[in-house]
């Protein structure tokens, strides 16, 4: 397998995403037979079934296909390895599995769809760094995609050779017994489920379930029908923030379990895959409510990892295997020797400064199987933070395969409203998938080639514009931290431009000074019209990302206008409402009804702050 740390030696011909891990070219090129590209096409959506099981090869037209024997006893990376030949004969596709396979027409798909004379001849060796790439999206904080979209974004992701995906889920599931919980949020149903499974297989994706079983179950706790379960209706820490009401299940009740049970019965029938997430992350009100004397009596650390334990129980009498979010107990390393042995940790961070080194050890440590788990920075951002995102994307990566990690999940969030249009979350989640693959930087991979991949052939530049865009406000990320915490420095989890949006006309003005502002808005300006040029071939993208910036512009001219109102200068309420009205459009055309309302709470909240400095004295 070639090293992933090795820079690559050879570059194959543009349009190739992810790069290839070498490619030892022999001079001149192969001329394109006209029937390739459709038939290339055809096998990627539907690859054989005979290939692989009852036939070692097929042949096309001079494009052969091989399964070799022996896969037995190949690393699941290795397995994935292939080779693929060009030759003045014609193209030999090689590899252990069907996945290699797959992973070559990828690669062959692309190539072909590059305006070139013809392949380059010489002979591909590609593998990759990691076994899993996958990509989880947000499905419970607003956005749920309609069956197209999901459709299209398998496809899309199936071209960046991810090969898992995950659902998280919350109460965006149609369970048959809580529709007091879903209603209203044009939920995922039993059927659709079982589709996006059938297209994910066609494509060479795995579907994990996904539900999160112990918090982030609000919605739930907050009906009539299951607030008995809750933890707490009081108040609490979300780690360093006060909150109050119901968020986790009561871990000593065994009522939680028996819900528990009800909902991965009939939630898992619907997915093939074996593994589960069960979520359990960010319990932080446990002890605060009905488990406080036991936790006083054996632990919080002690109660949480033996509830982790008995759901994960439940899944495998279901046949899965569980995945579990891994903060709590990576903050309590004790707890990691009472959790069953067959579980797979997600070792979740989202900044640049996020321990993957330390989890990595700990985690390699416990003998559990574990997973890195970085992030898109797409939510609570409007652009995008990509300086973040790439630190972010590379300390995981560099861990993960220093520590053993069998897999890499791209998280993309919608935290605040999920306001992050789909070019800003795809531009990222391929940065991520391109990382999984190679092992390699973000920042080493050709944005071009990315771009022509998720954007179209004719949209080569909007990758490397959309990276530009999300550091607009940098240097106000690096001296905002109070506007969201007192005691920091550095802003985490959000853009300036974002939070900032949702400050009071004269509240904490002082942070981030009017002519840092100032230079964060010329830098927008001067970078719009390459933006819109790199956009202008895609209909919708054009108008998200349009969209985008509007966003970005009254966003940043009214952080000016609050610490420097000397000029007279101010925003138009009405602007906001007419991207109001264009956030639903545009919502309306990949995502479901259901969560639009929400979403458009967020810029309710705006609203009232631009309604009251229009009347502050």
């Amino acid at each position: 397998m070639p090293n992933p740390f090795m820079p690559n030696p050879y570059m194959p011909s543009p349009g190739s995403f992810p790069p290839p891990s070498r490619f030892d070219p022999s001079g001149g090129a192969l001329a394109i037979n006209p029937a390739w590209p459709e038939y290339v096409e055809s096998l990627r959506h539907n690859l054989p079934p005979e290939l692989g099981t009852t036939t070692d090869t097929i042949r096309h037209q001079g494009l052969a296909l091989h399964v070799n024997a022996g896969a037995c006893g190949v690393s699941p990376a290795q397995g994935q390895a292939y080779t693929l030949r060009i030759t003045a004969n014609g193209i030999d596709i090689q590899s252990a599995t069907r996945a290699g396979v797959r992973y070559a027409l990828e690669t062959l798909a692309q190539w072909l769809a590059t305006p070139n004379a013809g392949l380059p001849l010489g002979i591909v060796q590609d593998a990759p760094a990691f076994a899993t790439r996958g990509v989880m999206l947000d499905v419970s904080r607003c956005r749920i995609p309609t069956m197209p979209e999901f459709a299209r974004i398998i496809d899309q992701l199936a071209a960046l050779k991810c090969n898992h995906l995950q659902l998280y889920t919350e109460h965006t599931f149609a369970y048959s017994f809580a529709e007091s919980v879903w209603q209203g949020w044009s939920p995922i149903t039993p059927t659709e489920l079982s589709t996006i499974d059938t297209l994910c297989r066609a494509r060479g994706i795995e579907l994990a379930a996904n539900q999160n079983c112990f918090g982030h179950l609000r919605n739930w706790l907050e009906t009539p029908d299951f607030a008995s379960l809750a933890e707490t209706h009081g108040d609490w820490m979300f780690d360093l923030w006060p909150r109050s009401g119901p968020f986790s299940l009561c871990p000593t009740d065994s009522a939680s379990i028996a819900f528990v049970r009800r909902l991965l019965q009939e939630l898992t029938p619907n997915v093939r895959s074996p593994l589960l997430n069960i979520g359990c992350d960010e319990t932080y009100d446990i002890a605060f409510g009905r488990s406080k004397a036991a936790c006083a009596a054996r632990g919080r650390a002690t109660v949480f990892a033996e509830f982790v334990a008995a759901i994960a129980q439940e899944a495998s009498a279901l046949g899965k295997r569980s995945m579990f979010w891994a903060d709590i107990a990576l903050t309590h390393p004790q707890s990691l020797a009472l959790l069953p042995k067959d579980m797979i940790a997600l070792a979740w961070g989202y900044e640049p400064s996020s321990p993957f080194e330390d989890w990595g050890k700990s985690l390699a440590s416990s003998g559990l199987e574990f997973w890195v788990c970085p992030g898109t920075s797409s939510w609570r951002s409007i652009t995008g933070r990509t300086t973040e995102r790439n630190g972010n994307i590379d300390a995981a990566v560099a861990a993960g395969l220093k520590h053993g990690a069998t897999g890499v999940l791209i998280c993309d969030w919608g935290d605040t409203g999920h306001w992050q249009q789909w070019p800003i979350a795809i531009n990222a989640i391929a940065a991520g998938l391109g990382a999984a693959w190679t092992g390699r930087p973000v920042v080493a991979h050709d944005t071009q080639s990315l771009s022509r991949i998720i954007f179209g052939p004719s949209s080569p530049h909007l990758a490397q514009r959309l990276d530009a865009l999300g550091d607009v406000d940098l240097s106000l990320r690096e001296v905002c931290g109070p506007l969201s915490h007192p005691t920091r420095t550095r802003l985490l989890n959000q853009s300036a431009l974002f939070i900032d949006l949702f400050k009071k006309p004269d509240e904490q003005t002082a942070i981030g000074d009017a002519a840092q502002w100032q230079t964060a808005l010329e830098q927008l300006h001067a970078q719009k019209a390459s933006l819109v040029a790199a956009a202008a071939t895609n209909p919708l993208i054009a108008a998200e990302v349009a969209h985008t910036l509007n966003l970005t512009d009254f966003a940043l001219r009214r952080a000016f206008t609050r610490r420097f109102p000397f000029d007279g200068a101010t925003v138009d309420p009405s602007q906001w409402h007419a991207m109001k009205a264009e956030h639903r459009r545009l919502w309306r055309l990949r995502s479901r009804d259901g969560g639009l309302a929400q979403s458009c709470t967020f810029f309710d909240t705006v609203e009232s702050h631009l309604t009251e400095a229009s009347t502050h004295p």
